[in-house]
């Protein structure tokens, strides 16, 4: 992409440079394919959407981790988040996962989520190699830089991604650059979590990522969560994030014990295809998943039909 592209581009003045505004269950949509992973299907991603938004949640995180956003070409990942803002755009926040592993990539899906006027994009650290925090703050200074007056929100989830953005890191990037605007905390680690809700500055978010320490986020101050499970039951983490909201912390425990027991079930999204099968047994076809993702086996889906059963989701 030219620099006269780029210019254009920061001129697409957003309002939602306030990372407060980033708050609530954030699902992170599955991608539905055809066949085998060979093509995204759109009819079935647009009646998940729908059936998301009409469930409650507040905000679609496409293309990440869930979304299978990294097996994407990158014309699929711009394809895909076209797609979902054409439903959803105007209903929720919509916030496109733009890292790749490579500065390059990461700049040119980012400036098509400019300009497509997603609410804001998610960027997970590089991987494969190893960067050290110095590499790592030059990475994103460069993005940051490129679109000044677009949010973005951190990617943290060093178990994928290998390498691990450090609270004196995080704290760093978001005095250098207003519109790092949070972060995405996916590590599992909730001291670290912790020390960072009370070092971050005054509307920092901080979205919780990790599904089975949704209670416990938000008692130590998480403003939302980023969730893959709440593909298959997005009521479970609702229920979650609006009792503790209300303090009505036994109701919030419930909750969190069958998304907990779910989390167990869907194997804490190792195999993608247990949550699209999952979903078609409570009705909502999301195809296939793309290899090397493989399809549940026979025994794997009657026990997912099994215990869904238990937890009065079909």
């Amino acid at each position: 992409m030219g620099t006269r592209k780029i210019q254009q581009l920061l001129t697409y003045k957003v309002c939602n440079m306030d990372g407060s505004k980033i708050r609530g269950i954030i699902c992170a949509i599955l991608t539905p394919f055809t066949r085998n992973g060979k093509n995204i299907d759109h009819d079935k991603l647009h009646k998940l959407v729908d059936f998301l938004l009409e469930k409650g949640c507040h905000g679609l995180f496409v293309g990440g981790t869930t979304g299978e956003g990294l097996i994407l070409s990158l014309e699929e990942r711009k394809e895909l988040l076209e797609s979902v803002l054409k439903v959803a755009g105007k209903k929720c926040m919509v916030i496109a996962h733009t890292g790749t592993f490579d500065l390059r990539s990461t700049i040119e899906l980012t400036a098509h989520a400019v300009e497509k006027k997603a609410f804001a994009v998610g960027i997970v650290t590089p991987g494969y190699y190893y960067y050290d925090e110095e590499a790592l703050f030059q990475y994103y200074s460069t993005i940051a830089k490129e679109f000044p007056r677009f949010p973005i929100l951190l990617y943290n989830i060093p178990s994928c991604a290998r390498n691990f953005l450090s609270n004196t890191l995080i704290l760093r990037l978001a005095k250098k650059h207003p519109n790092i605007v949070g972060v995405k905390d996916s590590t599992g680690n909730m001291v670290n979590l912790s020390e960072l809700l009370t070092s971050k500055p005054v509307g920092f978010a901080v979205i919780n990522g990790v599904d089975e320490y949704g209670y416990q986020a938000f008692l130590a101050g998480v403003q939302g969560a980023v969730s893959g499970t709440a593909n298959v039951a997005p009521e479970f983490y609702l229920g979650v994030y609006e009792n503790c909201m209300k303090r009505r912390l036994p109701e919030a425990w419930i909750y969190q014990t069958q998304l907990t027991k779910l989390c167990q079930i869907l194997q804490y999204g190792r195999n993608l295809g247990l949550f699209k099968y999952a979903l078609k047994l409570r009705g909502i076809d999301t195809g296939y998943v793309r290899p090397p993702h493989r399809e549940p086996t026979a025994l794997e889906k009657k026990e997912i039909e099994k215990h869904l059963k238990q937890l009065n989701l079909i």
